[in-house]
Parts: C-alpha cells; structure tokens; sequence
C-alpha cells in the first residue's frame, strides 16, 4: 500500500491550515471551495483523524492537524527549493565603467542588451577608480585612455575620441563672447579627471602665447559638463558624452578646433575571462554600438 496520500489532497489540506477557510484556499490552488472540501475529508478519513473544527465563519486546526500542517508545510518547501535548484539561474556579469560614460551613454543602452539576454543579470560598476579584474569581481570593462591596460587584458577599441570646447549659448554673448580660442582668456576652463586642457591649449596655439585663463577642476566629465550647461565655464568633450545637449541647446561648440590621439574608450576583457560566454555576448554587443555611434536610435 501507497504510504504518501494523494498530493491534491496534500495541497488543498496545507492551503486550508493557511487560510483557515476552504474558499480561500481554493482560490489560491485554482480549484472549487466543493473540491477542496471534499479532499481535506477524504485525507481525514485515509488517517482516521479530524484535522480541521468546522465551525460557521471558517476553520480551526485540531491537535492533530496542527501537528501534521508543520512537517506537510516543510515538504511542499522542500519540494520548492528543489525545483527552484533546477532552473536555468541567471549568469550574472559585472562591468566596470566611469561615471560618466555609464551615465551619459551606457546605461541609456543598457536595456537593448538585456532585453535581448533576459538570462544575464548585468551589474553596473561605476567608479572613477580602476575596478580590479581579480579582487572586484570584474568581468569586462569600458576604459577610456591608451591601451595597454595591463598584462593578461585584450583591449579593443569602442570608440575614437575626437576632444572638442563646448559651453553655454549664453557665453557666446556679452562683452567678452566667446568665439575663437584668444577669447578663452576671460572665461574658465572646467577640467576633468583626463586633463586634456593642455594638450588642446598647445595644438591650438601651436608654441604662440596662451591665454592665461583661471581653472576649474572636477573628478567626472559630466560633472564639469554640468558646469558647463549652468554657464560657469569651457568644457573640452567628445561626442559620446553631448548628443542630447546638443539637440537641446544647451551646450555648443563655440569654434572647430578638435584633438584626437591614441587616447579613445577600449573594451577590455581578460584574456581568459571566468564567464567566457556571457563575456563574449557583451563584448559583442557593445562593439556593435560602434556602428550607431552617440545615437540610441
């Protein structure tokens, strides 16, 4: 003889000792209040026990059904987890990106790449530190700079980057608007971590007297963009980073001088990477965006 009574029977007798209430418990198991009620009876009898006190505005346990709900209560658990176990998990991958490229570019894009790879749990590392490969879990990266990046590290490159001034429309008005580099004099240059004034300022000027122009320094691009946009001064930028400010004027470029060098944004990736296939699908992905460009279209 089958030692284990029937698993409905099971099911509806651990949703009523829930609920306490056959209604309840029916909705919840998708069946009829009737059904339930007549496999709680049909358990009670198999037993040879009353699990349940009926009484007129729902249920009451017995000793006995008390007694049984706990351990049939773990069961099903048991039963859950296991399933659970089963199931294909999510590959979580980790990226490391400045703050301001996950801000300005990344993240705007990041949902084209998830909802392609429902099965990646994609976690976004934004510091203006180097995240380390070993000991922070990395597994890709955006870095922006000249490669090589360190030894065991494939960069390739994301994007070129051309450095251009950008400011307010408002700076391009006034007695000392700005409309060529000599202008620059009488308004503030807002640099960031990458410290590109200097050699813009050189290219520019070419070995002929610069202008000496008062500073102001921040630890992330967006933050001396945000600057820029209130009107406090010059920010040098590449096209990643300005796309929407530019179709909302409320940055411009004030002249045509550019810099361009080996420096550019790299994917990096270790040369034997922990999560090969997942790794793989994001590098791709990302590389792919070379071909759009600053556009989320």
């Amino acid at each position: 003889m089958n030692r284990l009574p029937p698993l409905n029977a099971l099911k509806a007798f651990e949703a009523s000792g829930r609920h306490l209430n056959f209604r309840l418990a029916a909705e919840e198991i998708g069946v009829t209040h009737g059904a339930v009620a007549q496999h709680v009876r049909a358990l009670e009898a198999r037993m040879g026990v009353k699990l349940f006190e009926r009484l007129p505005r729902g249920l009451a346990l017995t000793d006995e059904g008390r007694k049984y709900l706990a351990p049939v209560r773990r069961a099903f658990e048991m039963i859950a987890d296991a399933t659970e176990e089963l199931r294909p998990q999510q590959a979580v991958l980790k990226i490391s990106v400045t703050p301001s490229f996950a801000t300005k570019w990344f993240v705007p894009r990041l949902g084209q790449f998830t909802d392609a790879n429902p099965d990646v749990d994609v976690r976004v590392d934004a510091k203006q530190g180097l995240a380390n490969f070993q000991s922070d879990g990395i597994d890709i990266a955006v870095r922006q700079g000249v490669p090589p990046f360190g030894p065991g590290l494939v960069a390739e490159l994301l994007f070129p980057e051309e450095f251009y001034a950008v400011c307010s429309p408002r700076l391009l008005e006034g007695e000392h608007a700005l409309r060529s580099p000599d202008d620059l004099a009488h308004h503030v240059l807002l640099h960031d971590s990458h410290g590109l004034w200097p050699l813009f300022m050189e290219k520019v000027f070419a070995g002929k007297p610069k202008p000496n122009s008062r500073s102001m320094n921040f630890s992330q691009t967006s933050l001396a963009l945000d600057a820029a946009i209130a009107g406090q001064g010059v920010a040098l930028v590449s096209d990643l980073f300005v796309a929407d400010e530019f179709a909302t004027g409320r940055l411009c470029r004030p002249f045509d001088y550019t810099i361009t060098g080996e420096f550019g944004f790299f994917v990096v990736t270790p040369r034997n990477p922990r999560k090969p296939e997942v790794v793989k699908r994001m590098r791709e992905w990302l590389l792919s965006q070379r071909k759009s460009g600053s556009s989320l279209d």
